[in-house]
């Protein structure tokens, strides 16, 4: 039987790939981009798990056992990333995306990097090529850390938007710093 802290579990997730969009031909073809390397948040445990590439079938596990996942474009990039790693349906996790979520709001894309910024007065350590790169390096320590930190980031959006009710981000036009209404 599942306990109530169980039922109520969050999993913060991100993943980074060993491929870059342009090597595998473009953003239609996430399925080739590969895990590098993935980390989870447990909101049960308090917790942060690294995941490698041999270790994806653990993900997916633990991404199943939670009662909810909650993470930053994970629907249309991370979800995709994992489809040839397992038979399971990914769409059918319970999900809050916060870019889905604030981009069904403003009507566009708003970068992690933006709203992190502007809510939280920090900003993500590297970013995707760079992690392709640490991957190829075998920089795997700086990889973690970098993946880890944009789960923190996330982390801290999500509770931010769930006490406040609103996260702010530069507006890329005006430079100026808004706000948006969030309710996840």
């Amino acid at each position: 039987m599942i306990d109530e802290k169980e039922a109520n579990s969050i999993l913060f997730f991100d993943l980074e790939t060993q491929h870059s969009f342009q090597e595998v031909g473009g953003k239609h073809h996430l399925d080739k981009l590969r895990v590098s390397v993935a980390v989870t948040y447990s909101s049960v445990t308090g917790e942060y798990k690294s995941y490698t590439e041999p270790r994806v079938s653990d993900l997916i596990f633990d991404l199943f056992s939670a009662a909810t996942v909650i993470g930053f474009n994970i629907i249309s990039f991370d979800y995709r990333v994992l489809r040839p790693y397992t038979s399971r349906d990914l769409t059918r996790l319970k999900t809050i995306d916060l870019l889905a979520h604030i981009h069904e709001r403003l009507g566009f894309r708003v970068s992690l990097s933006s709203l992190a910024q502007a809510t939280l007065g920090t900003d993500k350590s590297a970013d995707g090529l760079t992690a392709v790169k640490w991957y190829r390096e075998g920089k795997m320590d700086e990889l973690i850390a970098y993946c880890r930190d944009d789960v923190e980031i996330t982390r801290r959006l999500f509770d931010h938007g769930k006490q406040k009710g609103w996260v702010s981000y530069v507006d890329r036009y005006s430079g100026k710093k808004k706000q948006v209404a969030v309710n996840w």
